[in-house]
């Protein structure tokens, strides 16, 4: 039993020992983990924007600035929207909270109605997105949910400024001027954190890609200028599945990058190098901007950006290789060669025959608006005038008129967009007295081609058909666009020549005039609004926004939202309407209830005063003091009837007015339109109406209570309250004229009716009918009161008289 009891407890021991082990050598290898982890990546940024509210139809920006050794931007984000996949169908875009992504400048979903229509909001957020698959989301539109998850790594976005844009509702009623806004607002918080590689020549989401430099030169002479790049290494070799990552650095404007191999070495005829080039991200198979077989022929790429790019070296066919089961450890030894092709100063084009001008920013005299400003070139702006934002075109195409062309002349122009103006719109406009012979080509960071641009122009029915670019009143004289929240940094603009036109270029024509600015807000808001701006939530961007009339909309409140019919119709309801406050103030004037008849007539005048101004139809007074007469006086109004149901004493009534004056006039001054003030009003009325009769039942039983008669038995008791309580139904039924007192009843259901389905689409028929029953309902609330000839009064003064004559006559000791 010993030997057994001691076999047991060693291997018990043995046991707990081998557990201890493996445990200690998990922590060990977490701990290595975490530290590869940790060390591989650090963060860059951290921001926790706390709980804010969008209100209706508003809207908020976030900027987000990733530099260029980030790894992944990490975005959680919580709201109180509660939306399922279900009801997004059944709420109008106009009312629906949506977040949006772009990269470069903010999102403007709405920003025409074509684009509207064409706007296909994202599926539903299931969890978060991470992966390759997503790499559109940075330019969509989701509805905004409950819990957003987001995690885009340097594969997916590039470097630079990234936006986030959360709208309570989109559409052209967004920027339309409302009488009242009934909808919702939502809140909102976020934490967004950006992530780094701590070594720079590692990259990748992980940081686990290795990225080998470029050793460059630069050669200039009269011609141009040649930056030759290679590996450090002579010779690289691949295998099988490897690739090899480089990064350059294009630091102007360039004609060609030219990416080529030498000393190529291959151990199969099947195997082929392939090169993959991407700006601003890590290329890869499924994801480039170019791609070729360097073993055969230079992959040039044209006109291309400013900054870094990405080159990926990898063997061809190796996936399918590996699929079919075949050998897979093919061998391509070779050098890597670049060259970054440039033209002279003031030169551009193939063989550097055109012409690239800098642009100068000019900031207007007495223009207070932030980053506004137009461009001239630069000996055109050394010496500005207030009355020239324009240049003439045909000085500068005169140089290049000489020229051999086969089918058009290029001429460019360079203008650059300060850091945190990406709020601002680009104005392009070009005049002339005949037919515009050019064609207007515009890109970011790099020379637009006919091929490669952002957006173009090249006649009325040939143009970009992007949200963001807005074209206004062009015709064969005349090409006039804006371009949206252009993001900042430098923009290069192309005038392309028609051929057809260069027979007269020598003969003196038309001038063309071009004008180039930087604008907040497109066309001035079109004349039907004002322009504000505002700061993103870092406060690092303004952007800028219209803030139209009561009947236009849209971005630049160019779209007519009430025809001009429909805003006579709808000025006419709102102001007619009040015409019901007559009935109330003929019957106050009839009864000779005066203070009632100034209040119901002033009330009246009032409102059609305020409506008047707040439709555009003229102002008396200032808006704010029309909005506070009217909302006050509506307020004393509604009151006023409940204390004059009330049979109180005079002095009793004068108290009340006083102290609902007082209250009334803070309502009005603290968020008059807020739903909640018509509950409170009628609380305070029902309050009021409550106070009078109080004290008129005290005042009028006090005696009756103290009597000796009230001091009954128990058993008599109940008899005096069944009495008493009978003796209070007759004397309601004698006070009111029922039937007056049940239409004034079905008209105040109607009121409460209309005030609750008002929206601001509906809000002129649904308010009218507002001004009209609840006038009607306390014209019919003062006609249910039945004025009493002091019956009561002069019984009981009468019976007051019997009591004392009968003391009188009583025999005195």
């Amino acid at each position: 039993m010993a030997e057994i009891s001691v076999l047991g407890l060693t291997a018990l021991l043995l046991f707990f020992l081998s557990c201890a082990v493996s445990i200690s050598d998990s922590l060990q290898q977490d701990s290595v983990l975490e530290e590869d982890n940790n060390g591989s990546f650090f963060t860059v940024s951290s921001f926790r924007y706390p709980k804010s509210q969008v209100g209706p139809y508003d809207t908020r920006y976030i900027r987000v600035d990733l530099p260029p050794w980030f790894s992944s931007l990490n975005v959680a984000m919580e709201s109180n929207v509660d939306i399922s996949a279900k009801s997004i169908r059944k709420i109008s875009k106009s009312l629906l909270p949506v977040i949006c992504f772009r990269d470069g400048s903010p999102p403007l979903p709405d920003a025409s109605n074509n684009a509207l229509k064409g706007l296909e909001l994202g599926r539903l957020f299931n969890g978060s997105f991470d992966g390759a698959q997503d790499i559109e989301i940075a330019e969509q539109c989701y509805p905004m949910q409950k819990n957003i998850s987001l995690r885009l790594t340097n594969e997916q976005i590039s470097p630079g400024a990234w936006y986030v844009g959360l709208f309570n509702g989109i559409g052209v009623t967004r920027t339309q001027g409302k009488m009242i806004v009934r909808s919702s607002a939502f809140s909102f918080s976020a934490n967004i954190t950006v992530e780094g590689c701590k070594t720079a020549t590692m990259w990748g989401p992980s940081c686990n890609q290795t990225i080998y430099p470029l050793s460059c030169s630069r050669f200039d002479n009269q011609t141009g200028s040649v930056v030759s790049c290679s590996d450090s290494s002579p010779i690289s070799c691949l295998t099988g599945v490897e690739t090899k990552t480089y990064a350059l650095d294009v630091d102007g404007i360039a004609e060609q990058l030219v990416i080529m191999a030498s000393n190529v070495k291959v151990d199969s005829n099947e195997s082929y190098l392939m090169c993959y080039a991407r700006f601003g991200a890590i290329a890869s198979e499924t994801l480039h901007d170019y791609a070729g077989d360097i073993h055969k022929a230079p992959l040039v790429i044209n006109k291309p950006k400013v900054g870094r790019w990405y080159i990926v070296a990898s063997i061809s066919g190796r996936e399918n290789r590996l699929v079919q089961g075949t050998d897979s450890s093919s061998k391509v030894c070779f050098s890597l060669n670049v060259k970054v092709l440039g033209c002279p100063v003031g030169k551009a084009g193939p063989n550097c025959g055109q012409q690239i001008y800098m642009l100068q920013a000019v900031m207007g005299r007495g223009w207070l608006t932030p980053f506004e400003s137009y461009y001239l070139p630069v000996n055109d702006a050394s010496s500005p005038s207030d009355s020239t934002t324009n240049f003439p075109l045909e000085p500068i195409v005169s140089n290049v008129s000489s020229l051999p062309l086969d089918t058009s002349t290029w001429t460019y122009f360079l203008m650059n967009i300060p850091q945190g103006g990406a709020g601002g719109h680009i104005h392009f406009r070009l005049t002339s007295d005949s037919t515009v012979k050019y064609e207007v080509y515009l890109r970011f960071g790099g020379l637009p081609t006919v091929e490669d641009r952002d957006y173009y122009y090249a006649n009325q029915t040939s143009a970009s058909r992007s949200m963001f670019f807005s074209l206004y009143n062009s015709s064969r004289e005349k090409v006039d666009f804006y371009i949206l929240y252009a993001r900042e940094g430098t923009w290069s603009l192309g005038l392309r020549k028609l051929s057809e036109s260069t027979a007269t270029t020598g003969s003196k024509g038309p001038p063309t005039l071009v004008s180039l600015s930087l604008e907040r807000c497109p066309r001035r808001c079109s004349s039907h609004g004002n322009c504000r701006y505002a700061f993103d939530a870092s406060g690092l961007t303004s952007y800028s926004f219209c803030s139209c009339d009561r009947t236009h909309g849209g971005f630049d409140c160019s779209i007519e939202v009430v025809s001009q019919q429909g805003h006579i119709i709808q000025s006419i309801a709102l102001i007619a309407s009040n015409a019901a406050a007559l009935l109330p103030a003929y019957w106050a004037l009839r009864q000779r209830e005066y203070p009632e008849w100034v209040l119901f007539t002033s009330s009246g005048i009032s409102s059609a005063l305020y409506h008047a101004c707040d439709v555009g139809t003229w102002c008396v007074l200032t808006y704010n003091v029309l909005q506070f007469m009217d909302f006050w006086l509506s307020f004393m109004a509604v009151i006023g009837t409940f204390v004059y149901l009330s049979t109180a004493d005079e002095s009793i009534k004068r108290t009340i007015h006083t102290v609902v004056a007082i209250l009334t006039a803070l309502l009005a001054l603290t968020k008059a339109t807020r739903a909640s003030n018509v509950i409170i009003v009628l609380a305070i009325g029902s309050l009021g109406l409550l106070i009078g009769f109080l004290v008129e039942f005290i005042t009028k039983y006090r005696s009756y209570c103290g009597s000796a008669g009230f001091s009954m038995n128990m058993l008599d008791r109940p008899r005096a309250v069944k009495e008493w309580f009978s003796s209070l139904i007759k004397t309601l039924k004698k006070r009111f004229h029922w039937g007056f007192m049940a239409a004034g009843l079905v008209a105040f259901t109607m009121a409460a009716i209309s005030f609750k389905v008002e929206t601001s689409s509906s809000y002129w028929i649904w308010h009218s009918i507002w001004h009209f029953t609840i006038y009607t309902s306390s014209f019919f609330f003062l006609c249910s009161k039945i004025a009493i000839v002091n019956n009561e009064n002069q019984t009981h003064q009468g019976a007051d008289n019997y009591e004392l004559t009968r003391q009188d006559s009583l025999p005195r000791n």
